[in-house]
């Protein structure tokens, strides 16, 4: 086996990274989307489209693939940012983990209490009231956290692999030159 434990755990870490970085990538594209598509689509509805269509889109996303980017970029850039801690630009990968650690909490205490009380019996035009303009705002700023964080993870995979600078050595004495004869003339 040519690979030493230490160049397979680096691999593995540097793989764990990646995934990190798109998932990351992935969440934060589709808080993009909602920003600049789908929510500005839905302004154009009547209240009673607007409530069913929200409440659809609550419904459908809660799927595996999307939970699996959702969680695995929360899961995937904590493991990356602590097999990271002796790494060059382990800072990045840490950045990354909080920014993204952030959108996730925006998403669960923000997001989420908005989706749950649009989906309860009421009026549409007051649930639309009470869940547009928040909503919107809160999807902003995970969108805005998740795209810091795919950055910062970038980042910090780009620098993993750069050689450290070795410590400056202290200067040489300057060597002797041979002896040249000098020709004189006679």
């Amino acid at each position: 086996m040519t690979n030493t434990n230490g160049e397979r755990r680096s691999r593995t870490a540097g793989g764990v990274l990646v995934a990190a970085t798109v998932a990351a990538g992935l969440m934060a594209g589709t808080f993009y989307v909602f920003a600049c598509a789908v929510m500005p689509a839905l302004a154009r509805s009547d209240d009673r489209v607007y409530v069913d269509v929200m409440r659809d889109v609550n419904e459908v996303i809660q799927n595996p693939v999307f939970l699996s980017a959702f969680m695995g970029a929360l899961v995937l850039a904590g493991v990356a940012g602590w097999q990271s801690r002796r790494t060059p630009g382990n800072w990045w990968v840490w950045a990354g983990a909080t920014a993204y650690a952030l959108a996730f909490l925006v998403t669960v205490v923000g997001n989420i209490p908005l989706n749950d009380a649009l989906a309860r019996p009421g009026d549409p035009a007051a649930l639309r009231e009470r869940f547009e303009d928040p909503w919107v705002a809160w999807n902003v700023v995970r969108a805005v956290l998740s795209t810091l964080a795919t950055a910062c993870l970038a980042t910090g995979l780009a620098t993993r692999n750069r050689p450290t600078r070795p410590a400056p050595s202290a200067p040489r004495p300057p060597t002797a030159s041979p002896a040249i004869p000098h020709r004189t003339s006679h």
